[in-house]
Order: structure tokens, then sequence, then C-alpha cells
């Protein structure tokens, strides 16, 4: 087959995803992207899982990866020279086998797996079995051991909310019972100069028994006990102190486990936005009561209870006087949604949850970012509810957000840490790897893939770390953050086994063939039919529409056997890689990373420092010429006249066949940029123009007239003859012709 029929081929699936002639196969099962055929086994490799959830808070500490737990474990008790060598080897073997076993399901905390897996690496040798079960005990932390696996997000943030939670109840319980023994303290002083405590039983348990008998406590009664008053508080004061005792000793927010009469204790941690709003609701009236008693009880402490000034006031204390510092004395609820209860009916509220302020923390979980559209014409929605979530609640601002991978979680553990202690709401949007079934590699790898891709990436946003974006925005953990795609060395044998090395970049599309529900947006291309017309995806995606239709794009694949294919894309998919990529260049923009604010302003600059050069330049070559006086009003009949043609040029349409923005109806809502930044912009009033008609296709230009808001695009007539669906898009862009 000559090379025209070949490019024709491949070009036809390109542009729709048919396929038609030899040497277009489908993708099967076992194929991976080039740049994973490394990681065949996880267990393997000495990376940040599995990890260990400690069951005792050290400090801020909550977890702790395998492979750092193994080697503190092997500084400490292996010694120098030969026997610490042979240690340390016995124990990084019991490592991988704890790896093995956790990998096929083995559930259960350090010391639970550790005699399993010792087992395993000790084989038959019963003196390399005694010394690792000698070695658990020098073990100082535990915990349950978790992978990189569906369960770990939840149990991962719950373990963080804990951490937190029990460091608040210490703080909480130090403030209650130092209140509850200065307010003890008062009523047990006015009980002693009383009546009632000049009692002569009252004044022997005041002695002890040492020395009780050769005192006569009737007599001492006597003496003491003229002009005692009744009782040394006043009854409003005393009323004050004992409800505020009453209300403290029974709260139920961090109840004493040793105290009495305490009310049953909240449950904070629940699996529905429904469920924790109405907890919140039910338990606010309680809340302001116990606020409002830790206030008059610190009052009455240091005796600065005016009760002209403070009644009027505590009497009207509500729910709308709670300040930010009062509900960050109290627990946060914790919302882990199960994945596919995310478009559920008791989790609509979430946003509205987050953007009124309340006290909750909320883990939203995804397995799933290549949604098809449910409206349209069937293009790819790019997960609008789960890539995009963390960005719209960042958009309401007052609150702290965190998007990542759960491969990246533990990474990411002090900003996590940090989330749950902030005050007010959080949202932790996490990628958990692909649903069951869609992918052949494990959940870690799916999950690193999603974030490596930028179908995922991570970042936080804390709107209480400052007032700027600089200080509340973070682009966390991202390979190579100012580039589009990262960049990895990939090495490989080509057909004379000869070594090959270069740069592969990887793109979504890389990410999407991980998934079997999508490979019918590929086709295999054997060796013997691979034409220098096939250029990388990530470099086909940097082409003019020109350039782009004399080339296909493909992505390297590896098979099962480790063999090396290239895999043609559709422009289906392109499309979506496009759109991951508008997403990208957003989240950098926030993160300063080619911010188009201040490039524009550096291109002014330059601009403006390379004509004041210029006009120095023509400063001096005319030093020797007379300049040609003009006078103020011919320079500004000048100006006005070019003002006045430039208008006139701006409002003028173009002829007819040509594509044309009314850009001074324009009302700046995005569309058309979402669906091609090279074709269409805006000009300085944030108003859309065309700016390459080139950029683009005929179909981006109907699509973009059909989801402009105002309809003033009118796409114009085809540029391109031999576009495919041509009769389908005329027909479709009559209306704004």
């Amino acid at each position: 087959m000559d090379m025209a029929a070949k490019f024709q081929d491949q070009t036809v699936f390109h542009m729709t995803g048919k396929r038609s002639g030899d040497g277009l196969a489908a993708l099967q099962a076992g194929f991976r992207p080039a740049l994973l055929a490394a990681y065949r086994d996880l267990t393997r490799l000495r990376y940040d899982y599995p990890v260990v959830l400690l069951d005792r808070d050290a400090g801020t500490e909550y977890v702790k990866s395998l492979s750092s737990v193994i080697g503190e474990l092997i500084a400490d008790i292996a010694p120098r020279g030969i026997e610490g060598e042979r240690l340390r080897k016995h124990l990084l073997r019991l490592e991988r086998e704890m790896r093995v076993l956790l990998a096929a399901g083995t559930a259960g905390t350090l010391t639970e797996v550790w005699p399993l897996a010792a087992d395993k690496a000790a084989g038959r040798d019963d003196n390399v079995r005694e010394i690792l079960t000698r070695a658990v005990e020098s073990l100082d932390v535990d915990g349950e051991v978790l992978n990189c696996e569906g369960a770990l997000a939840s149990r991962f943030l719950t373990r963080a909310w804990q951490n937190v939670h029990a460091e608040r109840a210490a703080q909480f319980r130090a403030l209650v019972d130092k209140l509850l023994r200065k307010l003890s303290d008062i009523l047990r002083a006015a009980h002693v100069h009383s009546q009632a405590g000049q009692q002569p039983s009252a004044l022997r348990s005041g002695f002890g028994s040492l020395h009780s008998d050769i005192f006569d406590f009737s007599a001492m009664y006597r003496l003491v006990a003229r002009n005692v008053p009744l009782d040394e508080l006043p009854p409003q004061r005393r009323q004050r102190i004992e409800w505020a005792l009453s209300v403290l000793r029974s709260q139920p927010f961090y109840p004493d486990p040793k105290g009495s009469g305490v009310e049953a204790a909240y449950e904070y941690v629940f699996s529905d936005c429904a469920t924790a709003i109405e907890a919140h609701r039910t338990r606010l009236p309680k809340l302001v009561e116990v606020v409002k008693a830790i206030a008059v009880a610190e009052l009455e402490a240091r005796g600065g209870y005016v009760e002209a000034d403070h009644d009027a006031f505590f009497e009207g204390y509500e729910e709308h006087a709670l300040t930010a510092d009062d509900l960050a004395q109290f627990p946060d609820y914790l919302v882990c949604i199960p994945p596919d209860r995310n478009a559920a009916p008791e989790n609509a509220a979430l946003m509205e949850m987050l953007s009124a302020g309340m006290p909750v923390k909320v883990l939203v979980q995804h397995t799933d970012l290549l949604e098809d559209a449910t409206i349209g014409q069937g293009h790819f929605a790019f997960g609008v509810r789960s890539a995009r979530l963390a960005t719209t609640a960042m958009g309401l601002g007052g609150m702290f957000v965190l998007q990542s991978t759960s491969s990246n979680l533990y990474a990411l553990r002090d900003q996590v840490r940090r989330g749950m202690g902030c005050r007010g709401p959080a949202l932790f949007s996490v990628f958990s790897g692909s649903p069951e079934g869609a992918s052949d590699l494990p959940p870690y790898l799916t999950a690193a893939a999603a974030m490596k891709s930028r179908a995922f990436p991570a970042f936080t946003y804390d709107a209480n770390a400052g007032t700027n974006w600089a200080t509340r925005f973070s682009f966390e953990n991202n390979r190579n953050p100012a580039d589009d795609w990262p960049v990895e060395e990939f090495e490989f044998a080509d057909e004379d086994l000869q070594r090959v090395r270069g740069p592969v970049r990887f793109t979504y599309a890389d990410f999407a063939l991980c998934d079997r529900r999508h490979a019918h947006h590929f086709a295999v291309i054997p060796r013997d039919r691979w034409t220098t017309a096939m250029v990388p995806a990530a470099d086909w995606l940097e082409l003019s529409e020109r350039e782009a239709s004399e080339r296909v794009p493909y992505i390297l694949a590896v098979d099962g056997a480790d063999q090396l294919h290239r895999v043609i894309v559709d422009s289906r998919l392109l499309q979506a890689t496009r759109r991951c990529l508008l997403l990208l260049h957003r989240l950098q923009e926030h993160g300063g990373i080619h911010n188009s604010h201040a490039e524009q302003a550096l291109a002014r600059e330059k601009a403006a420092w390379e004509e004041q050069k210029q006009q120095e330049i023509e400063a001096l070559k005319q030093t020797a010429v007379p300049a040609v006086p003009t006078t103020a009003t011919e320079t500004a009949v000048a100006a006005a006249t070019t003002a006045v043609v430039a208008e006139a040029a701006d409002a003028a349409p173009p002829p007819s066949d040509e594509p044309w923005i009314e850009t001074i109806r324009c009302s700046s809502c995005n569309e058309c940029q979402n669906i091609n930044d090279k074709l269409f912009a805006y000009n300085e009033n944030k108003q859309a123009y065309i700016k390459d008609v080139n950029a683009g296709t005929y179909r981006q230009i109907v699509e973009a007239a059909e989801a402009c808001q105002v309809a003033v695009i009118h796409p114009g007539k085809p540029k391109n003859p031999n576009e495919p669906g041509l009769e389908e898009l005329l027909e479709r862009a009559r209306p704004f012709l």
C-alpha cells in the first residue's frame, strides 16, 4: 500500500472514528500508555503506599507510609556491618511481602499483617522468622494499613479529621475544666463564709480527723458564726454560676468521659449532606447555650459580670450572634459522600451548605473523569461534575478547597490536615481511580495518570491564607507545572534492537487510553504502516489548522507483551484534550503561571520601551534636519479622523462568506473560547472577536454560534470544502448567517 493510501485511511479514522481499510486494529485489553510500561508490578516498588493510619495521635502526625515505618525501624535496630545488612534485607523482604498481601486483599493493622508477611518472608528459615517476630516488638507505631484503593480517601480523611478533633477536644476540655474549677471555687468560698459553712459539722470536716477529738466544734461555731450572712453570694449570681456549671458539665460536644450527668455525645461523621445539615440545625440551640455558658463563666471567674450591662446582652444572645471564633471551638462535621451518591438528592444541597459557611468538611470522591455529554452532539463533557467541582467551589470563596487524586493524598497529608483544621467549610475533591472493570491498571496508577495527564491536577485554595491569589492558591505537586504536558524520558529498543531514548509527553489522551470503555477512540497502527505524516498528539495540538490537516496524531502505547505501538487518536477525544488544556491554563493563571494580565503588562512595557528607544534613534537622525512644524489643530483632526475610520471598520461586517462576530453586543459568556481559544479571543473590553479563522474548523464556528447566549456569532461559509459533515453543518449554520 502506498503512502497516500495509508494516510487516507488514518485520516478518515482520525476525523470520523470509523475504521476503513486494513492496518487500523482495535485497541485490545492489556494496552497501556508507553510511559506506564515500567509499572507492571507495584509490589516491587518502594513508594508512598501502602500507608499506616496511626491509631495514636503523635502531635499533628496521623499517617505514615509503610516505607517510612520500615526505614525508621531499620535505622533504629540494624547495627552496622554484615549483621546489620542482613537484618536490613530481611526487613525489606518483609515489606515487599506485606505489599503483596495487601494487594491481594488482606486487611488489618500493621501488627496483624506483620506476622503473615514474616511467615512468607522467612519461608522455611525459622531463624529469620524469629528475627522478624522480635523486630515487630521494636515498632513504636501501629494502625490500619491501607493500599491506594477505593476506600483509601474516606479513611484517610476521616483519620485526619479525628486528629484535628482530638486536638480541639483537648483544648476545649482544658478551657472548660479551668472554668469549672474557678466557678466551683467561687461557690465553695461562698459556702465557707456562709452560715451553712460555719456549722459544727462543716467546721469538723474542714479540720480533718487527726485532731478533731480535741476541739469543741459547737463552741467554735458560737464564736465564729456571729454576724455571718446566710449566703455571701447574691441570689442572681448564684443562679448564673450554677446554671453555667450545669451546662458545661453536661455539654455533649466534648463530653468528659469521667463526668456524671453528661448527655449522649453527638456524632459528627455522616455519609450525606442532608443528614449533616439537619444535625447542625438541631444542635445549634445547644451550641448557642454552651457558648453563652462559657462567656458567662469567664466573666464570673474574673469578677467582670455587670448585670446592668450583660443581662440584656445574654438575654438576646441567639444563633446570629455566633462568631467564627465561637464556632472554631466546636467539632466540625465530616461528610464522606460515596462515589455512587454524588448526584443523589440527599447531596443536592452541597454547594448551598458550603456557601452558607456551615462548619463542615466534605469529601467528594470521583471515579469517572471521562463522562460523555448527556446533551448536544455526543461530545465529551470532560467530567463537568468532577473536574470542575473544586474550581466552582473555589469561585464561591470563603472556604478551603483541595483537589487531588488518591495517589497524591499522602504527599498532601499536611495540606489535608490544614484543611480539616481551618475555620469554616472545606471541600476535598478526590479522584480515587477508574471504576471497577474499566481498567486493567491498579487504582494507584489510574489515579496517578489522571493527575499527570492534567485530567485532574492537584491544587489547594485557602480563603483564610491571605487577600490575594498568590497567598490563597497553590498548584500542588504537579509535574512540570508551567508546561501543557509533563515530559518524561522514554527508552525502548527499535526493530534493529538498538536503544532509542527520547522525551515523551503524557497527555489527556494517554489517560483515556487507560479506560477500556473508550477504546473506540483509538486505532492501533502496526510498525509497517507508520508514516512521516504521523506526529505525537501533543505536537499535533500545537499545529495550525492547515498543518494539522496534513498530519495524523498518535500516542505511544505498549501491549501486554511490552511491544511498542503507535495508536491514532480520533478528533472527539482530542477535542476533549483541548478542553482539558483550557481548564489547566485557568488554574495556571491562578497559580501565577503564564498570567495573561502580567504578560500583557510586560508586553505593553516592552512595546513602550522599544517605542521610546526608536524615538530616541529618530531624534538622533534628525538632529541635522529641522523638523517640519505641525499645528495642534492638524494633529487633533488627524487623530479624530483615524479613530472614526477605525471605528467604522470595526463596526462593518465582512463579506457574507466570512465568519464574523458582532463584537459590540458580546456578553463575555466565554462559550466560544471554551471551544477554541485560538480561533476566538477577547479584546480589551473583554468582548469576543475572531482572532484567527484558520485556527479552527467550520464545525467549531457553528458550535460556537449555537452556544453563544446572545447569538452574535455568524459562521459564514466553510473555508475547507473537504471538511466532514458540511451538509449538516450548513443546515445548522443557516439561522445565524
